[in-house]
């Protein structure tokens, strides 16, 4: 456990959190001994970084190598006028210092790659992917997957929104398992070719960081095994369950994913074949 009690400003700061059973003291503690990293600042990771932070989160990696434009104020809300041609991760980091100076901000003004993702994630207890494109996806799923460490994915399309949780502790499916390629280059559009409802990143995002406290506080049921899709058209959620893949090339029973090393993270995220 960290050193950081919780003296009487901390016990105000977290009265809400310390008064419910399934917290508690020793629930907050947990809290601000944990080790979360975030990829992305954008619009998912905005609200991630935001409630990670307010909740107590001890330590919070932000991995993005973006800077703030006008356009990412829509829904980008850890963002703000003044942040414009920043780093995002230097305008995150100094939204989380002002709101809780209790947390350590490790901020990464780069992109994560094979290279650069071992010593960017490892010894995170969870890892937030609120990427934006397939290749970091896919990155942080093998690198998790084959570490054992938790991830929690969310994605946004126009109105539609998923979120899941992959444990990776060697029994539930890793996001190959759903998707074992990714698509191919130029056949799935962005937000910035076909628009993103602004709110939606708010809903998905707060998820995520919902699934990351409730990981590190050792409480409720997690999204493992289930994809959580959101409409917000229709105010709609389902669930549909994932079932993990024995021919999955990452976690299956002969996988041919063993290091990150060995992928491509361009195209469709595959092993090059000889």
């Amino acid at each position: 456990m960290t050193d950081l009690a919780l003296d009487a400003t901390g016990l105000e700061r977290y009265a809400r959190h310390v008064i419910m059973d399934e917290v508690g003291p020793e629930g907050q503690k947990r809290l601000l001994d944990g080790h979360v990293v975030v990829v992305g600042a954008g619009g998912l990771g905005s609200p991630v970084v935001q409630y990670l932070a307010a909740a107590g989160v001890g330590r919070i990696g932000i991995i993005d190598d973006d800077r703030v434009e006008r356009s990412n104020l829509q829904r980008q809300v850890i963002h703000g006028e003044g942040d414009l041609g920043r780093p995002k991760v230097e305008s995150a980091a100094e939204r989380v210092a002002d709101l809780n100076p209790d947390i350590r901000v490790d901020a990464h003004e780069t992109r994560l790659t094979a290279e650069t993702a071992p010593d960017l994630l490892a010894g995170a207890d969870v890892v937030v992917d609120a990427s934006d494109n397939f290749a970091t996806r896919y990155l942080c799923n093998d690198f998790c997957a084959l570490e054992g460490i938790p991830l929690s994915h969310g994605a946004i399309y126009r109105f539609e929104g998923q979120a899941t949780t992959f444990e990776n502790d060697g029994e539930g499916p890793c996001y190959r398992c759903l998707f074992p390629d990714a698509p191919e280059p130029g056949t799935v559009p962005n937000c910035a070719t076909t628009g993103v409802l602004g709110v939606l990143p708010g809903t998905v995002g707060t998820i995520q960081a919902t699934e990351a406290v409730k990981y590190l506080l050792g409480v409720g049921d997690l999204l493992d095994g289930r994809l959580l899709t959101y409409d917000a058209m229709g105010l709609s959620f389902e669930t549909v369950e994932i079932a993990r893949n024995p021919a999955c090339p990452v976690c299956g029973e002969d996988p041919e994913i063993e290091s990150i090393r060995d992928v491509s993270y361009e195209g469709r995220c595959t092993v090059p074949a000889d």
